[in-house]
């Protein structure tokens, strides 16, 4: 079974939808269970405007019947609740004679950071809101609702994930090593910004007021951290299979992610093999472990057993309140870019984003791996391989 989703929709249009296919039939899920995630995405200190006018809820509209899954296509959907005011601007029909002029806000201006003028060369658009309304991250709100539902699919067979900042315009959260997952996760949900650590709080705060106040933007680094993956999981026999990379992959395909590492990331080019690599033992309760972690719980593209650790580098949000230069490509001249609403730090909402999209590509791998036609099973297969490990 392949696990996978498409979503659909623009960031000023009526709905977002996402479809999802490849769910094991008979998993519990609700929809107030993704809700939550709509919530914690919309949430966390520097976010604009547009936090205050959608109220992110989701309808499942397919593939669900009496709170469980059936196997077929589950498709998920959440409205725009400022389609409203866009309703001529991002009409799907088709404008009658003289009703072009009464667009007002279209696009010609390039915004530098954005995918507007690629995208404009790409698909021959000289209305570059075409662009920019797919392109925009508005889109992660139906990515985060697939990445609850393969949260709910993976905490059903014992693995836990939680995502937080680890950084905010090189301003540093100090890491606790003795913390469980679930203090993490306490800590960072009742933290404005999304960090285990009060003391770089503050800070992180003032610096996201000064670039709002400056009309500025900051990045950061969100770390994800999931325990629970059974051994083995992904594969050293083709470089497609590798679970890690997938990973990777996954993290920068967040809208303004630039960079990805594992455990101790790019510290490894910086210090000799013995104080990379991670020891090998073996106990009767857990049998193979690992003595650190510093490769992020992956070798040879596979689960080792160990928590995973992955960071994504954010850089900051490209759209400006003190607009960078660009050019008109209607006029070819000079103008300061286009401003649309923005965040002036969406690091913390990232964190959520991160977390989820690193779910579903775990989900995926265990449905690729397992026999996932129908849920019980599935998950019986998953405490098998654990047994096994544990005894081999």
């Amino acid at each position: 079974m392949v696990l996978r989703y498409l979503t659909a929709g623009e960031s000023h249009g009526p709905i977002l939808t996402t479809i999802l296919e490849g769910l094991p039939a008979g998993m519990p899920l609700a929809a107030e269970e993704i809700n939550v995630e709509l919530s914690r995405r919309q949430q966390g200190y520097g976010r604009g405007r547009r936090m205050q006018i959608e109220k992110d809820t989701v309808e499942i509209t397919s593939g669900v019947r009496h709170g469980y899954t059936l196997g077929s296509p589950v498709a998920l959907v959440v409205e725009n609740n400022d389609w409203k005011h866009w309703t001529k601007i991002m009409g799907a029909e088709t404008l009658e004679e003289g009703e072009e002029e009464e667009i007002k806000r279209k696009v010609t201006r390039a915004r530098p950071g954005h995918a507007d003028l690629n995208g404009a060369l790409k698909y021959g658009h000289r209305d570059m809101r075409n662009v920019l309304e797919r392109s925009s991250a508005r889109e992660t709100t139906v990515r985060v609702a697939a990445g609850a539902v393969a949260k709910k699919l993976l905490s059903l067979v014992g693995i836990d994930i939680v995502g937080y900042v680890v950084d905010i315009a090189g301003i540093k959260a100090k890491s606790d090593p003795s913390l469980t997952l679930e203090a993490i996760k306490e800590r960072s949900e009742n933290s404005p910004v999304r960090t285990v650590d009060s003391a770089a709080e503050k800070e992180m705060m003032n610096a996201i007021d000064d670039a709002k106040k400056n009309g500025d933007s900051i990045g950061g680094i969100v770390e994800v951290m999931v325990t629970g993956m059974p051994v083995g999981v992904g594969s050293y026999v083709h470089y497609d299979r590798k679970l890690d990379a997938k990973l990777a992959a996954a993290i920068v395909s967040i809208n303004a992610f630039k960079g990805v590492e594992f455990g101790i990331g790019f510290d490894a080019a910086r210090i000799p093999g013995s104080e990379v690599h991670d020891e090998i033992l073996w106990s009767d309760e857990q049998g193979f472990y690992r003595k650190t972690n510093r490769l992020g719980g992956f070798e040879g593209g596979m689960t080792t057993g160990m928590p995973i650790i992955v960071r994504g580098v954010m850089k900051p949000i490209p759209t400006l309140y003190k607009p960078l230069m660009s050019v008109d490509i209607e006029t070819k001249e000079p103008f300061a870019a286009s401003i649309e609403r923005s965040d002036s730090c969406a690091v913390p909402a990232a964190a959520v984003v991160a977390e989820n999209v690193v779910a579903w590509e775990l989900a995926s791998a265990l449905v690729d791996q397992f026999y996932s036609d129908r849920f019980e099973t599935f998950a019986e297969e998953i405490r098998r391989q654990r047994e096994y490990a544990r005894e081999f």
